[in-house]
């Protein structure tokens, strides 16, 4: 209840109020670091913790973080050893890790997975944020049931995993047994009859996925496959082009919500009446810099983000390097809101079709893909490109012996996976010490299809 009510009275106050709520919290949590992580106690020494400037102090990344795992967190009876040994176990995914903390994995999509402890406190405000922010799309339906427990959820995505969405819904369940019937995760990783039939067997009111995934489930509805009649659509993960948002809408006959959030910060932004995302800022700070980590200027996107976690003191993450490229706009909103507006370029990959012309040919989307290679063969450091209808080229930047064997079991992962989906005689080349190729928008592809 706390925890909610900080959410609600913070929703519109003003910029000073909001910086001096931002100023509190963060020494708090630089408090805690300091008493707590040995890891942090060596990276803020020598600075004046009561006068810093966030700016001034270092960043830090996923692969410094988990180098040294038992030293970060602030609590000595956290293990990784036996908090990895845990998340391996797909029959305990939302199962309280020492009777108190949730635990979930993220990708590696920087090359190295992550482990992310979750206490009570940050769990809290994560669920006031989602609840009280994520903007209605049917005001008068939600009014009628504002906890919406008439709706029957679906979450597309991976889902025998410990991930966070995975987790969020699992949760949910055990939390609220009387709805647990109406809440279920679906794999996109089985063949997309079978997912076509789970859908149509659950008959959602609301789905939860990727863009990519949307239009796949959009193609199947056009062609009468798939015969959904949603309330909602929530889109996140990706980026959302105004083109396939219009898309889906018009296949679906349904609002879509898009909202922007990560392993690290489960709820980071959402979306308001206007069509902008609107950062969670009074727990959870962004800062856009430069290749040289200095700030840019505001409405700008940097070349990467730094995110400091306002709510978390269990596993500290102050200027922490997330990856995504995101602008932060000094323009105040008409919707009213004062919190600040973000632009993010997020994902960036493909959807690949492959197969021969005039025989089957499979769509698969991208997120389903690295998930393969992450889970199945353990490889995080990769760029998948579809050089022609039936040939693949899996390459990494690394070398070695070591390289070679992750690719050869990438190469196998992804051969037993597009045989799942029915598609034969795929050539799957493998290619060590490849740098990885960027878009446009300056963030690294890990899935496309090479031009012509």
């Amino acid at each position: 209840m706390l925890a909610a009510a900080e959410v609600l009275a913070s929703a519109r106050c003003g910029r000073q109020r909001l910086a001096e709520m931002q100023a509190s919290r963060l020494a708090a949590l630089l408090k805690a670091a300091w008493n707590g992580s040995p890891l942090y106690r060596r990276l803020l020494a020598g600075f004046d913790l009561g006068q810093v400037e966030l700016a001034h102090l270092p960043s830090v990344n996923k692969t410094q973080l988990m180098g040294c795992f038992d030293e970060w967190v602030t609590d000595r009876s956290l293990d990784l050893g036996e908090l990895q040994r845990f998340t391996r176990d797909r029959t305990r995914i939302a199962e309280p890790f020492l009777g108190r903390y949730l635990v979930w994995e993220s990708s590696g999509s920087n090359g190295k997975p992550g482990v992310f402890v979750q206490d009570e406190h940050a769990m809290a405000i994560y669920d006031a944020l989602e609840g009280f922010r994520r903007r209605p799309l049917r005001p008068l339906a939600r009014l009628l049931d504002p906890w919406q427990l008439c709706e029957r959820v679906a979450f597309v995505g991976a889902t025998d995993g410990h991930f966070a969405s995975t987790v969020s819904i699992e949760r949910l369940r055990r939390l609220y047994p009387a709805v647990s019937s109406r809440l279920k995760g679906i794999s996109f990783l089985q063949p997309v009859a079978g997912m076509v039939d789970e859908l149509m067997n659950f008959s959602p009111t609301v789905v939860a996925t990727y863009p990519s995934a949307a239009v796949l489930l959009s193609e199947e509805q056009q062609a009468g496959r798939l015969k959904l009649g949603l309330h909602e659509l929530w889109l996140g993960g990706e980026t959302l082009s105004p083109a396939v948002r219009q898309h889906v809408e018009q296949v679906f006959a349904c609002g879509v919500s898009c909202s922007y959030g990560a392993s690290e910060f489960l709820p980071m932004a959402s979306e308001c009446s206007r069509g902008h995302l609107h950062l969670n800022a009074d727990w959870v700070i962004l800062e856009p810099v430069d290749e040289q980590g200095g700030a840019v200027p505001a409405g700008q996107a940097g070349f990467t983000t730094l995110l400091t976690n306002l709510a978390n003191h269990t596993q500290p993450l102050i200027r922490y390097d997330i990856g995504d490229r995101v602008a932060i706009h000094p323009y105040a909103c008409t919707c009213g809101s004062t919190l600040p507006v973000i632009e993010v370029q997020g994902r960036c990959d493909d959807t690949l079709r492959v197969g021969r012309p005039g025989k089957q040919v499979v769509t698969l989307p991208p997120l389903a893909l690295c998930t393969v290679l992450e889970d199945d063969a353990g490889l995080f450091d990769f760029q998948l490109v579809q050089q022609g209808p039936c040939h693949l080229v899996l390459s990494t930047a690394m070398e070695g012996p070591a390289a070679k064997g992750l690719l050869a079991a990438g190469r196998a992962a992804l051969a037993a996976f597009l045989d799942r989906q029915g598609v034969a005689a795929v050539r799957i080349d493998v290619r060590a010490g490849v740098p990885n190729a960027r878009a446009s928008s300056g963030k690294a592809q890990r899935v496309y299809v090479a031009k012509a």
